[in-house]
C-alpha cells in the first residue's frame, strides 16, 4: 500500500524501532555501565573521605604525641619533689592546651603511683603502672610513645594514653609523663563516631595489630574485637595490608562499598563503607522507571509524529527554493528564516552558518590588516610604540623644530634592578610589571608626546611642543622627569606580590643645534646611565658637562 512506502511511516516505524531499542540499550547495557560507573565515583569519593578522615587522625595523633614530648623536655626536674607545684604546673599546661581531656599525669620511674595529676580522678592516683606496656616503652624509648586503644582502669572510658620519659642531666629516668585522651573527645575521633555516609553508611578506625575496632559509627563496636578470618574477605584483606575500595559482605550479610586508607603514624586503617543497596538505589529506581513507561513513551510518540511529521517536512520545498535562487543570483546571499529547531531547522541554521563563515573571514582578513599594521608601529607586550614608530615621531620632531626653531626632548628611561624579578618570579611577574610601568608612563602625557618602549626595560618618552625658551624647556622637562621618579617608586602589586623599583632618566634637549635622531638618542643613552652612576632613583640631563639633578 501506498501508505507504507510514504516518508511518514518511515518515520513512525523508525521512531518506534528506535523506542523500543533505546529503552532496552538503557535497560540491559547502559544502566550496567552507569552502575559500574556510578560505583567507580562514589569509591572515588568514599576513598577520599577516608582518607581525610585518616589524615585527620593522624594529625591529631601526632599532635598529641608533639605535646607530651614537649612536655616531658620542659618540665623542671626540680618540681618532682613538690607535689602540689607539680600539680600547678600541669594545669596551666592543660589550661594552655587542653589535648588530653582526660588529663595530664606524672608518675613514678618505678610505675608506683602518681607524682602528680590534673585533673584528679577518683583512684587513679593508686592505679599500678608498672605493668603496662605503654609504661614500660616509655621507660626505654627516646621519643613519646602510645597505648593501644583499652578502656580506663578508674573510669571505664575508651582512653588512649601518650606517654614520654623525663630524664635529668645524665640522662636517667626519674619520671614519666603521660597524658589520657578520651577516644570520643570533640576534635579526636568523635567526628568519625558521630557522621555518617549516606542513610545507612557509617566509618570504622581499626587497629589491625590489637584486632580491635578502636572507633565505629556503631557506639557498640568501639573496643570490641574484629571478626574472625573468613567471616568478611575484604576485611582480611585489609587486616593483611591492602588499601583502597571493594564490595564485601559484611558480618551481617550486607554487601557493602568499603574503603580503606591507612592511618601512617599508628598503623590503623580508617574503613569508610555503606550498603550497595543505598549506593546503587538511583540506577534500581532509574530501571523501574524505563520499564513502566516505556509503553506509554512508545505509543506518546507514535502521535506525536502523526500530528508534527506534515508541519515539519513543509519548510523544506521552500528552503531549497530559496538556496537555488540565491545560487542563480536571483535574491542576495543572505541568512535564511529559521522557523522550527528541528532537522529542517538545522539544515537552514547550516546554511547561515555558512553564510557567517564567508562573513567572518572577509571580516578576519580586513581584522588581520588592521592588526598587522598595528603591530608594525607598537610593541607587543606593552602596547606603546616600538623603536621604529620611535624614529619616525622623531624624525618628525627634528624636521618640525629645525622648520619653526622650536624645542623638544627625549627622556630614556632604563628600570633599576628590574632583572632580578624575572631570575625570581619569572617572566610572566616581570611582564606583568612592564605592562604597569607602560600603563604610567602614558600617565598625565599629552597627545602630542611620544612613548615607547626599545625592548626589555628601556623606555624613551618624546616630549615636543615644548616652550621657546631653552630655560623654560629644561625647566618643564626637570618637572616631567620628577613627576616620572615619583610615579615609578610606587610599589607595584603583581598577583599579591609587591616589587618595589626605580629608574634612572638620562635626557636629551634640542636646542636648535644641529645633531641627528641617532645622537640624540646616544646623549640620552649616555645621561641615563651617568644617572645610574650617580646612585640610581636620578636623572641626568645631557649639557656636555653631565649637569645631574638629583631626587
Amino acid at each position: 500500500m501506498r501508505i507504507f512506502q510514504s516518508m511518514k511511516f518511515r518515520f513512525i516505524g523508525l521512531g518506534v524501532v528506535l523506542i523500543v531499542a533505546g529503552v532496552s540499550l538503557r535497560v540491559f547495557f547502559a544502566l550496567p555501565f552507569a552502575q559500574g560507573l556510578l560505583r567507580d565515583e562514589v569509591a572515588n569519593q568514599q576513598l577520599s573521605i577516608a582518607s581525610y578522615v585518616a589524615r585527620d587522625i593522624d594529625h591529631s595523633i601526632e599532635t598529641r604525641r608533639t605535646l607530651i614530648g614537649e612536655l616531658s623536655t620542659a618540665l623542671p626536674p626540680e618540681l618532682l619533689q613538690q607535689p602540689q607545684k607539680l600539680a600547678t604546673w600541669l594545669q596551666e599546661r592543660q589550661r594552655l592546651n587542653p589535648l588530653f581531656n582526660s588529663g595530664l599525669l606524672v608518675m613514678r620511674p618505678d610505675g608506683v603511683g602518681l607524682l602528680a595529676e590534673y585533673p584528679v580522678i577518683a583512684g587513679r592516683s593508686n592505679l599500678l603502672y608498672s605493668g603496662t606496656d605503654w609504661f614500660q616503652a616509655a621507660l626505654h624509648a627516646d621519643a613519646p610513645v602510645m597505648s593501644k586503644p583499652e578502656r580506663g582502669r578508674a573510669n571505664g572510658e575508651p582512653i588512649l594514653i601518650m606517654a614520654a620519659p623525663v630524664r635529668n642531666a645524665a640522662r636517667q629516668v626519674v619520671a614519666v609523663v603521660a597524658g589520657v585522651v578520651v577516644l570520643n573527645t570533640p576534635g579526636f575521633l568523635d567526628r568519625l563516631q558521630e557522621n555518617r555516609l549516606g542513610a545507612s553508611g557509617g566509618f570504622l578506625l581499626i587497629s589491625p595489630a590489637d584486632k580491635l575496632f578502636v572507633a565505629s559509627s556503631d557506639p557498640a563496636m568501639v573496643l570490641k574485637p574484629t571478626p574472625e578470618p573468613g567471616v568478611n574477605l575484604l576485611h582480611d584483606r585489609a587486616m593483611a595490608g591492602f588499601r583502597g575500595t571493594g564490595i564485601t559482605i559484611n558480618a551481617k550479610g550486607v554487601e557493602e562499598l568499603s574503603s580503606m586508607a591507612t592511618v601512617p603514624s599508628t598503623g590503623w586503617f580508617v574503613v569508610a563503607r555503606i550498603p550497595t543497596t543505598e549506593v546503587f538505589h538511583p540506577i534500581q529506581a532509574m530501571r523501574n522507571f524505563f520499564l513502566k513507561n516505556t509503553l506509554a513513551v512508545l505509543f506518546g510518540t507514535i502521535a506525536i509524529l502523526l500530528l508534527v511529521l506534515p508541519h515539519l517536512l513543509r519548510p523544506l520545498t521552500s528552503a531549497a527554493q530559496a538556496m537555488r535562487e540565491m545560487a542563480d543570483g536571483k535574491r542576495p546571499l543572505a541568512p535564511l528564516p529559521v522557523r522550527r529547531r528541528d532537522e529542517v531547522g538545522d539544515l537552514v541554521l547550516g546554511f547561515n552558518y555558512l553564510v557567517e563563515r564567508l562573513y567572518e573571514k572577509e571580516a578576519a582578513l580586513m581584522a588581520s590588516e588592521a592588526s598587522m599594521a598595528f603591530m608594525a608601529h607598537h610593541d607587543a607586550l606593552t602596547g606603546l610604540y616600538n623603536r621604529t614608530m620611535l624614529e619616525d615621531r622623531l624624525q618628525q620632531a627634528l624636521a618640525r623644530a629645525q622648520r619653526e626653531g622650536s624645542h623638544f626632548a627625549l627622556l630614556f628611561c632604563d628600570l633599576d634592578d628590574f632583572k632580578p624579578i624575572n631570575d625570581q618570579y619569572g617572566h610572566a611577574a616581570g611582564d606583568a610589571v612592564l605592562r604597569q610601568v607602560a600603563a604610567r608612563l602614558l600617565d598625565e602625557r599629552r597627545s602630542t608626546d611620544t612613548v615607547a618602549r626599545l625592548g626589555g626595560d628601556e623606555f624613551v618618552i618624546l616630549l615636543t611642543d615644548l616652550s621657546d625658551n631653552l630655560g623654560d624647556t629644561c625647566s618643564g622637562v626637570t618637572v616631567v622627569a620628577q613627576q616620572l621618579l615619583e610615579s615609578l617608586s610606587i610599589p607595584f602589586n603583581i598577583g599579591g606580590k609587591i616589587f618595589q623599583l626605580s629608574t634612572s632618566i638620562g635626557i636629551a634637549l634640542y636646542s636648535g643645534i644641529g645633531v641627528s635622531a641617532s645622537q640624540l638618542m646616544s646623549q640620552a643613552d649616555i645621561a641615563m646611565y651617568r644617572a645610574k652612576a650617580a646612585g640610581k632613583n636620578e636623572f641626568c640631563v645631557f649639557d656636555g658637562t653631565f649637569e645631574s639633578f638629583s631626587v
